[in-house]
């Protein structure tokens, strides 16, 4: 009961954003601006697509390295399944996905993976922060001249965001500095709990405390964020392609802005992110740059189609190899607790 109240109400929340989207739309324009679409720019983007996957395999691997060595066949394969488990399934269940697709093919805890992507988010979060700043600091007078209440919207949500993302980074080193005491710290909850449940949460806290090992050595945390910005220089450049190919009044460092923005729309929990890329993709386009609406919205559709179908179709191979249909990773994603202490 309670799944099917959650899967109604992401496909309408869905409806919702897509409805607004296309909101006096011309349908017949979209198509004509999708049909003149440079092919060469449209190419660059999807080969930005395919990079933006292997360096997130290799930045993967460095994070892994304190729980052990991994390959970056396995590492890239593990991050195709993990997107595209995300871009079909809601509430970012690749996430989940992920970490124990890896954790089947080496020899590693999957709960100590995952603390690996929860901080691999934080330094996503941090890398978009800091391009976001570079635009607005280089562009900033013709933001405001532009539209001065949203470039007003855009500083208060970086400015929120990058006092949380300090914040939580903060706690995970707290939690990194010292795992094994952690887990004796847990342990004490056999005064209140079952002895067997006290000793399987200390065992997953110790675990998870292990895969943030990165957090314990500052010069690692250092390259780790280096690694992340060749990553969002990727994504960003397929963003700009894209609105290259459909002459788009975007500057390459504006790209920066549409991916922040991306970001919050991805956010949204809805499969694929549908939705929330197009519209947050619509409005930046528009808003910011004075884009005409039909083609923003041919240039969201088309970009959407790239970034998802890429690593779909990637993700779905790689699975397939494995034995991972789609009914296996649903039931994955439905089951978190459990494919996250598999490897315990």
């Amino acid at each position: 009961m309670r799944s099917h109240f959650r899967a109604f109400v992401v496909l309408a929340l869905a409806v919702a954003l897509l409805a607004l989207f296309l909101h006096n739309v011309d349908l017949g324009g979209v198509v004509g601006e999708i049909a003149r679409a440079r092919p060469d720019w449209l190419a660059l983007s999807l080969a930005t697509m395919v990079l933006n996957l292997a360096i997130r395999a290799w930045r993967w691997q460095y994070l892994l390295e304190p729980l052990g060595r991994t390959s970056f066949g396995n590492a890239f394969r593990a991050t195709a399944v993990g997107f595209a488990a995300s871009s079909i399934l809601p509430a970012r269940a690749g996430e989940v996905i992920r970490p124990y697709f890896l954790a089947r093919h080496e020899r590693m805890s999957a709960t100590g993976a995952f603390a690996t992507i929860i901080l691999e988010r934080l330094l996503d979060l941090v890398t978009v922060l800091v391009l976001l700043a570079a635009y607005v600091f280089l562009a900033g007078h013709d933001l405001t001249t532009a539209s001065p209440v949203a470039f007003a919207a855009v500083k208060w949500a970086g400015a929120t965001a990058a006092a949380g993302s300090v914040l939580a980074l903060a706690v995970l080193f707290v939690l990194a500095g010292h795992p094994a005491r952690l887990g004796r710290t847990l342990r004490r909850l056999e005064q209140v709990l079952p002895s067997t449940l006290a000793g399987l949460l200390a065992r997953i806290a110790e675990k998870f405390a292990t895969g943030l090992g990165v957090i314990r050595r500052p010069g690692r945390l250092a390259v780790a964020i280096l690694w992340s910005f060749p990553l969002w220089l990727s994504i960003s450049l397929g963003i700009w392609a894209v609105a290259m190919a459909f002459r788009l009044p975007v500057p390459f460092v504006g790209s920066f802005l549409l991916t922040a923005l991306l970001v919050i729309g991805v956010a949204v929990p809805t499969p694929g992110a549908i939705g929330g890329f197009h519209e947050a993709f619509r409005l930046g386009a528009t808003v910011f740059f004075g884009a005409p609406n039909h083609a923003a919205v041919g240039a969201a559709i088309v970009l959407h189609a790239l970034s998802v179908g890429s690593a779909l179709f990637l993700g779905l191979f790689f699975a397939a190899q494995a034995g991972l249909n789609l009914s296996g990773m649903r039931q994955l994603a439905d089951r978190p607790e459990s494919s996250r202490t598999v490897a315990l």
